[in-house]
């Protein structure tokens, strides 16, 4: 019973082959597209990280103009204009990937129906000391995405055993060796017991076995 109220709150007193199972859940199930995931990146953000470049362009370029000592005297200063140019651009990049990244979070925890508020506050507070550090708890920490329903198309959570329109068994399980299934299955993967006999999913919690479906026969 404890159990599964962790899991249900997602605290972090669940147990390890929950995170696992959640883990494993996120990489057999989502297939997201980089050119997707890019576009979850906030285009105010964007914005304002290209109006910022231009202004620090612009600094860069007036304070070579007026100038007397410039930053590389044996050359020109034409010269000397591009240099810096392409040292603001160089050092705009790393700057301009942290502000996109901390967008990203923002939006990402957002639609896994995380806190988004604090985990981008804790990728920003990780940021001075340990850098990419916040990101990559993050990245390792982040809930599966919500999908739907099988049965009524509902979002549903990764953490969640049935639907809650439903009542859709969401993690059905093997009646002969009480491991869980993927639905769809013909056959056990665990002990090889026919779960054909009925479809993986319905409001029951297990599938009958072969056996079973003799003695129902």
């Amino acid at each position: 019973m404890s159990e599964k109220k962790n899991i249900t709150n997602g605290s972090s007193s669940e147990p390890i082959s929950e995170k696992v199972r959640l883990i494993r859940f996120r990489m057999t199930k989502e297939h997201t597209r980089f050119s997707a995931e890019l576009r979850l990146i906030p285009r105010r953000l964007v914005y304002v990280t290209i109006a910022l470049f231009v202004l620090a362009q612009a600094v860069v370029q007036t304070v070579i103009h007026y100038t007397f000592e410039l930053p590389f005297p044996e050359y020109s200063r034409q010269l000397n204009s591009l240099i810096s140019a392409g040292f603001c651009t160089l050092a705009s990049i790393p700057i301009a990937a942290l502000l996109f990244l901390i967008g990203y979070v923002y939006r990402d925890a957002k639609r896994r129906r995380m806190n988004a508020t604090l985990w981008t506050i804790l990728v920003i507070i990780l940021l001075p000391a340990w850098l990419g550090l916040g990101f990559i708890i993050y990245f390792l920490l982040r809930e599966p995405l919500p999908y739907p329903c099988p049965e009524c198309g509902t979002d549903v959570s990764a953490r969640f055993n049935y639907c809650p329109s439903c009542k859709f068994n969401l993690r059905p399980t093997c009646p002969q060796c009480k491991r869980e299934v993927q639905l769809g299955d013909r056959f056990c993967p665990h002990c090889a017991s026919d779960l054909s006999g009925n479809r993986a999913g319905t409001s029951q919690g297990d599938l009958p076995s072969g056996a079973d479906l003799g003695k129902a026969v």
